[in-house]
């Protein structure tokens, strides 16, 4: 009789992972049987930490009886109907009511998906509807970043600045560019200031804008702070200079939530720490805490009045699907923001964020091998270097990232092996205790000697 692990391999595609290696046995298969708080357990009974939320998104932690309640309570009420041609529920409208109040002012409306991915392609589409409406038919690229991360479909991976994703798939696709990477560590020149920095990668996106000509430049499109490009904090003024820029030439500005929306940051949104004004708001991960697959795009005010307007010049609005504003999903939304609000999750993700990355500075700053510890709530990173006065990176064949990663999931805590550098990555529940995070940082500091110890 076939194990549930030989199941796996004979039946599931695995994203991101090596696919004749895995077929063949030669990765590991773990298969999750269940989660309680901040610990997962495996069917060979291993207990293990999820330091990383899943994938940034569990933020209220496993097994919510509260959310898991309202989820089987709306499947016995009404488990499905579409959003088509008028047609609501209860649950999507009381969440995009919840939604609208979370962020405050400026924002109008709220359009359901299933996944960041799909949130993204619908802003593309959004931006070029905008800007049909308004007679700028040429006004239809979008900016992203290089190490930014956006999703992975096809204008959703585009814009993500990440080229592994675009590998042998024929991207980037569709009129998408990429700007400078905001990673002050090794992106600045000399002895260039944070603020001088920041100024410079303005200056870098408004010389792009006026190589392309502003007529064509439709919308921007950046994390408030990167998450899977290496958890990097935009440098002092970022988003001011960033905003001068897209102010002076008329182009959108879209915030990617995805990671940093519901309190991950220690604020509601990341926009409300790093001053962002938004046009349009990406969000998915948080909305649901991950219970069932929900995303949505946050219409501001002055789309939306543009939006209104298409009606009139090209008939309805011919965008959605099937799943749009899905009513159980949409309870799972309503009562994860309850649970977020309920233990004041988001003031919990600022203070004991705080002390997470204090406490990693603390231990890491002055490891040999460490080049810098960032981070902002309930987001960190270690990056390691193989020079640290020189800021030289290890050969990418050593895999030290992934080494240790897979140490410390030998301790028993999940941290990831973030892309494109030996970066380890933190995303711990925003439920996380200051006794857990002392918990996650010993089992991470004896993984990170054995490993270092053999470099």
């Amino acid at each position: 009789m076939n194990s549930i692990n030989d199941l796996d391999r004979q039946t599931l595609v695995h994203p991101f992972t090596h696919l004749a290696d895995h077929d063949a046995g030669n990765t590991p298969s773990r298969v999750i049987k269940k989660g309680s708080g901040i610990r997962i357990y495996d069917t060979q009974g291993k207990e293990i930490i999820d330091a990383f939320s899943g994938l940034y998104c569990v933020n209220i932690g496993y097994g919510n009886e509260a959310v898991a309640d309202a989820i089987a309570k709306q499947a016995k009420e009404l488990a499905y109907y579409h959003s088509y041609a008028g047609h609501g529920n209860e649950p999507a409208i009381n969440l995009s009511k919840e939604i609208l109040e979370w962020y405050g002012e400026g924002m109008s409306r709220v359009f359901y998906g299933m996944s960041g991915s799909d949130a993204n392609e619908t802003q593309a589409k959004i931006v070029w509807y905008y800007n049909n409406v308004l007679g700028r038919p040429k006004k239809k690229k979008i900016i992203s970043r290089l190490r930014g991360y956006h999703g992975a479909t096809v204008i959703s991976g585009s814009m993500t600045g990440l080229p592994f994703y675009h590998t042998a798939f024929d991207m980037p696709a569709g009129p998408i560019l990429h700007t400078t990477n905001p990673h002050h560590y090794f992106e600045a020149k000399g002895d260039m200031s944070q603020a001088e920095f920041s100024k410079q990668c303005a200056h870098d996106l408004e010389e792009m804008i006026l190589r392309e000509g502003p007529e064509t430049i439709g919308a921007f499109i950046g994390e408030p702070m990167l998450g899977t490009g290496g958890i990097i904090p935009p440098p002092e003024n970022y988003w001011d200079e960033i905003q001068k820029v897209l102010k002076k030439y008329d182009i959108l500005l879209i915030a990617d939530e995805v990671v940093c929306g519901f309190g991950r940051l220690g604020s509601n949104f990341g926009s409300h720490l790093y001053g962002m004004k938004p046009d349009l708001i990406t969000v998915a991960k948080g909305l649901t805490s991950a219970y069932l697959p929900l995303s949505g795009v946050i219409v501001g005010d002055k789309v939306w009045d543009v939006l209104k307007k298409g009606s009139d010049k090209f008939g309805p609005f011919s965008h959605g699907y099937t799943y749009t504003a899905h009513p159980l999903c949409a309870a799972a939304g309503v009562a994860n923001l309850k649970v977020l609000k309920d233990l004041d999750l988001v003031n919990n993700a600022k203070n004991t964020g705080e002390y997470f990355n204090s406490q990693l500075k603390n231990v890491f700053s002055e490891h040999p091998l460490v080049g810098e510890v960032r981070g902002q709530g309930m987001l960190a990173a270690i990056e390691f270097v193989e020079d640290k006065d020189k800021k030289v990176r290890f050969d990418p064949s050593k895999k030290v990232g992934a080494q240790i990663s897979a140490a410390c999931l030998e301790q028993g805590v999940i941290a990831r092996a973030m892309p494109h550098g030996d970066i380890l990555g933190f995303a711990p529940p925003l439920i996380t205790t200051k006794t857990d995070v002392d918990v996650i940082i010993e089992k991470a500091r004896i993984a990170i000697n054995q490993v270092t110890s053999k470099l």
